[in-house]
């Protein structure tokens, strides 16, 4: 899988993930907030890699669709968005992170 920087976003927000999401299009949701964050809150179904454990853990990242990868509010997302990204991993930041998400997606889940 290879990052096309012509066809696939950089970043999306929450409602454009979710039409993504209901629409049945093909992606992987990583997740790369620490340990204790990803107990106040998740998206169902998303991978669960600190941002830290990342290079280590690169080959647990499943492969064939783009990756959504998220964080709390999108900062770390995008650099690792971007380190995805350079190294050939289709990858898109979720703006806004799991807040945004909470807040425009999914109300039922914590803000923090």
């Amino acid at each position: 899988m290879t990052a096309d920087g012509d066809t696939l976003p950089l970043e999306l927000d929450a409602a454009a993930v979710d039409r993504m999401r209901r629409d049945g299009t093909p992606f992987g949701l990583l997740d790369v907030r620490e340990g204790w964050e990803w107990e106040i809150c998740r998206i169902e179904g998303s991978l669960h890699i600190p941002m830290g454990e990342l290079p280590g853990r690169v080959g647990e990242l499943p492969t064939g669709s783009p990756l959504v990868v998220l964080c709390h509010h999108g900062m770390r997302s995008m650099q690792v968005t971007q380190w995805l990204r350079q190294s050939g991993i289709a990858a898109i930041n979720l703006g806004g992170g799991i807040d945004a998400w909470a807040r425009d997606i999914d109300p039922t889940l914590s803000l923090y």
